[in-house]
């Protein structure tokens, strides 16, 4: 059973705590994570790019020149492909379909995978508790100092995906205008904002809407 030390938001120490192995002490298999993760960038993906074929192209309902006789080339619309504001031939359109599937059990998983990544790798900054009376930035940028005090002393600016067990407008408030700063529930955690950020910051309530939330594999 993983155990890692817990901090206060003053930075200090304050305990241990032990954590789920179900969630947090999960075999890795990059392969499942990756699929995961590219089934959540391609639901997110949306369409841009869109053009129309001579169907949709407004205009063209006249034959422009009789078939015979004007010594021109025979047409029968203006909107055709060939023509300037005519339709696009094999363009890109808005009938594309980029979702993809992932069984619910292999997200889950996935999902554990990358949560005990992210304690063998000590990038799991556990906090007895989270939470402020005041919705002001500075405070959080000062427990930040106080957490990462490696990464600032090396002048590296470190991602952190901040989790929260629920809503809290004070925290949202003071931590969405710190750069390379995400904030989100327990209940919404997803592989891809796991692995946008280096360090993973929650309070200990947070794990227990987890296992709530997704249950064990």
């Amino acid at each position: 059973m993983p155990n890692i030390p817990t901090y206060n938001i003053k930075g200090e120490k304050v305990g241990m705590s032990k954590l789920p192995p179900a969630i947090f002490d999960v075999e890795m298999n990059t392969d499942l994570v990756h699929q995961a993760a590219v089934t959540q960038m391609a639901n997110r993906r949306q369409i841009v790019a869109h053009t129309k074929d001579r169907s949709k192209v407004r205009g063209g309902g006249i034959k422009p020149w009789r078939q015979k006789g004007t010594g021109r080339a025979r047409h029968g619309s203006i909107r055709s492909p060939l023509w300037v504001g005519g339709g696009v031939t094999f363009g890109p359109n808005a009938e594309r379909v980029f979702k993809k599937k992932i069984n619910k059990k292999m997200k889950r998983k996935a999902l554990f995978m990358v949560l005990t990544s992210k304690v063998k790798d000590n990038e799991l900054i556990l906090l007895d508790k989270l939470e402020i009376k005041e919705p002001k930035t500075k405070i959080m940028v000062e427990a930040f100092k106080n957490l990462f005090k490696d990464d600032i002393k090396n002048k590296k600016q470190a991602g952190v995906l901040a989790v929260i067990p629920k809503k809290d407008e004070n925290i949202i408030r003071a931590i969405r205008n710190i750069p390379r700063t995400k904030i989100i529930r327990a209940d919404s955690l997803n592989v891809l904002d796991l692995l946008s950020f280096k360090y993973l910051l929650m309070p200990k309530e947070a794990i227990k809407v987890i296992e709530k939330t997704y249950g064990t594999i």
